[in-house]
């Protein structure tokens, strides 16, 4: 395995600067996620580790050594496609062990690292297939398959589960995590699947324009977002954002001198809650919205969404539109009014003018 250090990049495509100034330290053996919408540079910037794209500036460090300017073959990495991108005309083993007899590695080497490999991956039966007698699923173990036999210090991970539909998703998701304990190798993986990076990720990257907004491991990212983006971008549904005021100093003792007012939406913040009085924005995830009869708001049943193990029901309180994870199966209807609380404990404070953290 092999740490990979990130240093003042900066990359340019079509004369836009798609990186800036960005830094980042990988640790050896981490399973790191590079998480955020398209266009957010996180593809870009895989492929500048992997040196399939140009720098504009500054260095890139694979296990101690810069590889800033090397080629892709000269950096010790496997890489795995969005695509699978396999030899139509190879059976599988072929496919595994083209690029290993390509640089000559001896045939019983090749033979040990494929058959290794296909034991990983539970492709022993179908070594002898071509891709088209395989599934979406097999094809993609394939591909992966083709990344673990060049035995890298670092694997690279571009998307790989995009194409397959949910049930394939979760199965190959699973496995890749039991791949990552097995190899216990250094693994990069670009998605814009927050399931995704919540499971597999030893710690998030979030990105946005070609930035790093937060960095963290996924309960971190999650359950104390560093800006209302990441917050908006984590969670499904996402999570709640009210604007409003925030009255009263800070006082460890009696909580009730915090007071958070919007219309109708009204609290008593939690001591934690160290943000400055005046215009704030207020978040509070699904899960911490509470239904129950004795409860002090207020609110009318907007829409309810029944997802088998729990309903997510919207409610409007006072012009406020808030969703609830509901985790029973009690009848509710559009236009019921109902009873609410919210767990202050849990709430974030973001300033509503450059969305930070408070």
């Amino acid at each position: 395995m092999s740490n990979v250090v990130l240093r003042k990049l900066c990359i340019t495509r079509g004369g836009n600067q798609v990186i800036r100034d960005l830094d980042l330290h990988i640790e050896p053996g981490e399973f790191l996620v590079l998480l955020g919408p398209s266009g957010c540079g996180k593809s870009t910037l895989l492929h500048s580790i992997a040196g399939l794209i140009d720098l504009a500036d500054g260095t890139i460090e694979i296990g101690g050594r810069d590889m800033s300017y090397a080629d892709p073959s000269e950096r010790g990495i496997g890489m795995v496609f969005q695509s699978y991108a396999l030899y139509p005309t190879m059976t599988v083993e072929k496919n595994m062990s083209f690029g290993l007899r390509i640089s000559g590695a001896p045939k019983a080497e090749i033979g040990r690292r494929v058959q290794k490999a296909a034991e990983m991956l539970q492709l022993e039966s179908l070594l002898d297939r071509k891709p088209a007698q395989l599934s979406g699923g097999q094809r993609q173990r394939v591909a992966i398959g083709r990344a673990l036999v060049r035995e890298a210090g670092v694997y690279l991970f571009d998307e790989p589960l995009s194409n397959l539909d949910a049930k394939l998703r979760a199965e190959l998701r699973r496995e890749l995590k039991l791949l990552h304990q097995t190899l216990g190798s250094t693994m990069i993986y670009v998605t814009h699947d927050q399931a995704e990076a919540m499971t597999l990720a030893t710690r998030i990257v979030v990105m946005q324009g070609g930035r790093i907004q937060q960095i963290g491991t996924p309960a971190e990212v999650y359950e104390k977002p560093a800006n209302r983006f990441v917050a908006g971008f984590l969670g499904s549904p996402s999570m709640n954002f009210v604007d409003g005021r925030l009255e009263g100093e800070l006082d460890e003792v009696d909580s009730t001198k915090r007071r958070f007012s919007a219309g109708a939406l009204a609290l008593n913040l939690a001591p934690t809650c160290v943000a400055p009085p005046g215009a704030v924005t207020l978040a509070v995830r699904p899960e911490d919205i509470h239904l129950a009869a004795d409860a002090p708001l207020h609110a009318t049943v907007t829409l309810v969404e029944p997802m088998g193990n729990h309903q997510v029901v919207w409610l409007d309180c006072g012009g406020h539109q808030l969703a609830s994870i509901v985790h029973d199966s009690r009848p509710l209807s559009v236009g019921q009014p109902v009873r609410f609380d919210i767990d202050v404990a849990r709430v974030s404070m973001f300033d509503p003018t450059d969305g930070k953290r408070l």
